[in-house]
């Protein structure tokens, strides 16, 4: 009786396939996500208001994108570390609501649907390449695990800076080497398009590691020519403006370069196909860069805003979008491009209206905030193994931030000096982190480590850096307590559960195991 039955939901599915399944006129997904990018790409000199990218990077692949597609000036990650923000992006939910996902390293839900999976079910041929959804465990589940993984011509491409310094060491050239990296990133992705059936939809992660620290010192200049001592004076004022810094981020810089190489490589290829026309293009960030006060797992522009380029096929380019959206929104995109239903519980929003629209500014009258927040980013980094809880509402005039548990450290544990290295620095280069431990009496390292009030607010246009708060100012009580209200409906609509019940849920099993840990004062801090 039960293989009768199964035959016959076989023969159903079969008959259902042809409605759904694989088409030419349903479109390729492309995805290709930077791990610790934010948006420094030469597409948004001008556009998000940074001297940075406009003085120094080059990304011509990705501003080919960006000029055939539509530019977001106003995107946001969920959450300000890898397996969180992955977490939402997968699932379109935020980070949440993704159960062990909102926390790094932590366990996948696999009863919450997955845009990967989905669109498999309806006929897609999907892979991916590199770091898809980690360090959560299993590997990659959303994606599927390891079974739909594309990465036997080569890992090169993981650390650009170190692999092509060997080589030129070696006696290659830099265009040898660049080309060898390169070698890898196509013959991965060839792979994939060698595995899918004709005609069949594909949906392609793409997600090299290589602007994820650590980098090879000195890299940014002796590969790419961007001397650090050209970056003086042009960066953010968070951000110490000093020798060692400025090195770090000029090979930072350069991994992005790196990066738009690997781009043009997959759009050569769609290219040589024919499927350039028909594939949706998608390019971002999963959190800000590491190693800079203000950046990853902090909820500061610095750490939350990502680049999103996105080109949709047979729309007008070259559009700046101002609306605000936070990348769960991806998912129902996909899902709305294939022609699939949204699954239950999804918090994001589909772009496609807005990826159809001919306007530049602002296009969706509703998406006028985003929602960003932290739980943990290492179970080792806080005293009593417990995280950093924060969120955030983000409009176009103000930052709002609520946190959760003041009395803790947000990045862990700053009291130990270097090469000790906490989980509070484990992002951190070491000439960078070097600089902050001789200085810690400056605001650079309060900004990058210090303790936060239990409510912070920044009025953007004053203060674009985000280095003074206005919580506690008279002149700001109406518009605080606005945002914080707003704040704090929207996550109870959405069932934060931060803030329903006690409130503690993240505090405890399966998310954290508390144990008695310390954090020692031994060199006091001077506030």
């Amino acid at each position: 009786m039960k293989t009768a039955l199964v035959q016959l939901l076989l023969y159903l599915t079969l008959l259902f396939i042809p409605t759904i399944g694989w088409s030419s006129d349903r479109l390729n997904i492309l995805i290709i996500v930077g791990d610790d990018w934010g948006p420094d790409a030469s597409a948004y000199a001008g556009v998000y208001g940074r001297k940075l990218p406009s003085s120094v990077v080059k990304t011509p692949n990705i501003d080919r994108i960006a000029h055939n597609g539509v530019l977001f000036k106003n995107a946001y990650v969920n959450a300000p570390t890898c397996t969180a923000s992955r977490s939402s992006i997968f699932s379109g939910r935020y980070f949440f609501n993704t159960g062990g996902g909102s926390s790094l390293g932590g366990l996948w839900d696999s009863t919450i649907p997955t845009f990967p999976l989905l669109l498999r079910d309806a006929g897609y041929h999907i892979g991916y390449t590199y770091k898809g959804w980690a360090p959560g465990r299993p590997v990659d589940a959303p994606l599927g695990g390891l079974a739909y993984a594309y990465n036997k011509s080569g890992f090169l491409p993981l650390k650009f800076g170190s692999h092509a310094s060997d080589l030129i060491a070696k006696g290659w050239s830099f265009e040898q080497a660049k080309q060898r990296i390169l070698k890898d990133v196509r013959g991965n992705f060839e792979s994939f398009l060698a595995a899918r059936k004709p005609n069949q939809p594909f949906l392609y992660w793409f997600g090299p590691s290589n602007i994820h620290r650590p980098y090879r010192q000195g890299s940014g200049k002796t590969l790419w020519g961007i001397n650090p001592e050209n970056l003086k004076g042009k960066l953010p004022i968070f951000i110490p403006d000093v020798p060692e810094v400025r090195e770090s981020i000029a090979d930072y810089l350069g991994e992005i370069q790196a990066f738009d190489a690997y781009v043009g490589v997959l759009l050569k290829k769609l290219e040589d196909i024919g499927e350039l026309d028909n594939t949706l293009i998608v390019v971002t960030g999963d959190n800000g860069p590491s190693g800079i006060p203000h950046g990853k797992f902090t909820l500061y522009d610095s750490g939350v805003s990502t680049p999103l380029v996105i080109w949709l096929p047979h729309s007008k380019g070259g559009r700046v979008v101002t609306d605000f959206t936070t990348l769960m929104d991806l998912a129902p995109t996909f899902l709305q491009v294939a022609g699939v239903p949204n699954p239950p519980k999804i918090n994001g929003r589909s772009l496609l209206n807005i990826l159809k629209s001919s306007n530049s500014g602002q296009i969706d009258a509703k998406r006028t905030f985003a929602i960003t927040g932290t739980e943990r980013h290492s179970i080792y980094a806080h005293e009593n193994n417990l995280g950093y809880p924060a969120r955030a509402l983000r409009t176009a005039d103000f930052l709002y931030i609520r946190n959760f548990a003041p009395d803790r450290w947000p990045m862990g544990c700053p009291f130990v000096t270097w090469p000790g290295k906490p989980s509070a620095f484990r992002d951190w280069g070491p000439k960078s982190t070097n600089w902050l431990m001789r200085h810690r009496n400056t605001p650079y390292f309060i900004w990058a480590f210090g303790k936060h009030p239990e409510e912070q607010l920044y009025d953007i246009d004053k203060d674009p850096g985000q280095i003074i708060n206005v919580a506690t100012n008279p002149a700001y009580a109406t518009i605080k307590a606005q945002l914080a209200e707003k704040l704090l409906t929207e996550l109870k609509k959405a069932g934060d559960p931060r803030v329903t019940g006690d409130g503690t849920a993240f505090d405890r099993p399966p998310y954290t195991n508390p144990v008695p840990v310390a954090c020692q004062d031994t060199i006091p801090l001077n506030y």
